[in-house]
């Protein structure tokens, strides 16, 4: 063969091969991929490794912070260091410092919970967050991961997928049930995801979490992840104006952000901490 027909061909990786960390990353992407959370024993089954070795993998991991274990210390899920890997990267770490006022701005203009979000595969990864002041309000770790079909988030995710991989997620695992207002029959969510498109925004009433509203924009970025923009609050303070109103606030934000991410523009804002503007009265019930 003669150097001509060499050129374009990649050489062969050789030397040791770490078969440890090929099997933590192989457990890593079956707990990113699953659509529900995952134990020792299940993560054991899929990948055909052994419980012990599978066990100590999982410790490992969860000493790391590269996997969560739930509340009940049974289910894993992917842990902070995941997103602290991602926010080390100039880029990101770029954008959500921009983003970061203008959560801000909407949190001070709603006082509900403004949260910012990347789609990592069949989780959303939180990457920031501007808390509501009220002492009854919703919290979301830095750091932590939600399913995909967690409410109005996700639907704007698939909503912007392309229809092959949409389908995939829809209907091979089945549509979860988290609460009796989940939509878990196939045909609803298809149309629910066409009045998303149509509309720009998607709604969540108490679909992932009983007494929970949220309203989610995607950014429609080109660059990076795909990110959107999500606000949740209690029921009782999410009246229907108040989420169109909000529907129309994040539109524009998601906007905004859009630019920083596709075009590193810089990011119109103000001040990163404000004092809390009053709700008014007619956005409440």
């Amino acid at each position: 063969m003669g150097p001509s027909e060499n050129k374009g061909r990649k050489e062969p990786i050789t030397g040791y091969k770490a078969p440890a960390v090929h099997k933590a990353f192989e457990l890593l992407r079956a707990v990113a991929q699953s659509p529900k959370s995952l134990g020792i024993v299940e993560l054991a089954q899929r990948l055909g490794y052994s419980k012990s070795t599978t066990h100590g993998l999982v410790h490992a991991l969860l000493r790391e912070g590269v996997l969560s274990q739930g509340l009940s210390g049974r289910r894993l899920f992917l842990g902070p260091t995941i997103a602290e890997l991602l926010f080390s990267n100039w880029q990101q770490e770029k954008v959500v410092e921009q983003a970061q006022p203008l959560l801000n701005d909407i949190r001070d203009a709603i006082n509900e919970t403004v949260i910012l979000g990347a789609r990592i595969r069949n989780r959303v990864l939180i990457m920031a967050t501007a808390e509501a002041f009220d002492s009854l309000k919703i919290s979301v770790p830095l750091g932590s991961t939600i399913p995909l079909f967690a409410g109005a988030v996700g639907k704007v995710f698939l909503a912007e997928d392309n229809p092959i991989s949409a389908a995939a997620q829809i209907n091979a695992p089945g549509l979860p049930h988290y609460t009796p207002r989940s939509i878990t029959d196939p045909k609803a969510y298809w149309k629910e995801l066409d009045r998303v498109r149509a509309e720009g925004h998607a709604v969540d009433i108490e679909e992932y979490l009983p007494g929970i509203r949220a309203v989610a924009v995607a950014l429609h970025n080109r660059r990076g992840l795909p990110t959107a923009l999500w606000v949740v609050g209690i029921s009782a303070n999410m009246t229907t104006a108040k989420i169109e109103k909000i529907a129309a606030i994040a539109m524009e934000a998601a906007r905004k952000l859009r630019g920083v991410l596709d075009q590193d523009a810089p990011m119109p804002g103000k001040s990163a901490r404000r004092p809390a503007r009053s709700v008014k009265n007619e956005n409440k019930p």
